[in-house]
C-alpha cells in the first residue's frame, strides 16, 4: 500500500464514506452535525457543502462552508436530491465533503425510497472520493437493518 492511501494509519478502502446521524428531536443531532462540518471544513483537503431544509445554519457554521437550502431548489424526493448532488460534484470536483441536514424533511418518509437513496449515496460516495453526513430524525431503534449498516 502506498502513502497516499493512508488516512492516520488506516486504509483508505476501509474509511467510511458515509455516516448517518440519527435520532429523535433534541437528541442532539444538529450539534453533532454542525461540529462534523466545522471539524471538516479545518481538515479537508477541498470544498464543504452543506445541503440544510430550511436556513438554520448560517450563523453555526463557518462561512467558508457553501450552504444550501433545499427548499429553494424545490428538493422534495429522493430521485431530485440525487440529480442535485450529481450536478454539485459536475460543477465542483474539489468538493470533498457533503452534509445533508435533515434528510426526511427534505425527501420524504418513504422508507423504502430512502433506504435505496442511502445506498446510492454511499455509492456515489465512494466513486467520487466524498464523504457524506446527513442526519435523520427518526429513532435508531427502528431503523431498518439497511440503514442501520450506516449509523
Amino acid at each position: 500500500m502506498i502513502p497516499s492511501q493512508i488516512y492516520f494509519g488506516i486504509a483508505k478502502e476501509e474509511i467510511p464514506m458515509i455516516h448517518v446521524i440519527m435520532g429523535l428531536k433534541g437528541s442532539g443531532k444538529t450539534k453533532k452535525l454542525i461540529d462534523a462540518i466545522n471539524a471538516a471544513v479545518a481538515d479537508a483537503h477541498g470544498d464543504v457543502v452543506c445541503v440544510e431544509y430550511g436556513k438554520k445554519l448560517t450563523y453555526d457554521v463557518t462561512y467558508k462552508v457553501r450552504l444550501v437550502d433545499s427548499q429553494e431548489y424545490g428538493i422534495s424526493s429522493p430521485d431530485m436530491l440525487k440529480g442535485f448532488l450529481s450536478g454539485l460534484h459536475a460543477g465542483n470536483f474539489d468538493i470533498t465533503n457533503v452534509f445533508i441536514d435533515n434528510l426526511y424533511k427534505t425527501i420524504g418518509q418513504n422508507q423504502a425510497a430512502n433506504e435505496a437513496f442511502v445506498d446510492w449515496v454511499a455509492d456515489f460516495a465512494k466513486e467520487n472520493n466524498m464523504e457524506i453526513t446527513m442526519t435523520i430524525s427518526a429513532d435508531p431503534e427502528t431503523a431498518s437493518e439497511g440503514m442501520k449498516k450506516y449509523l
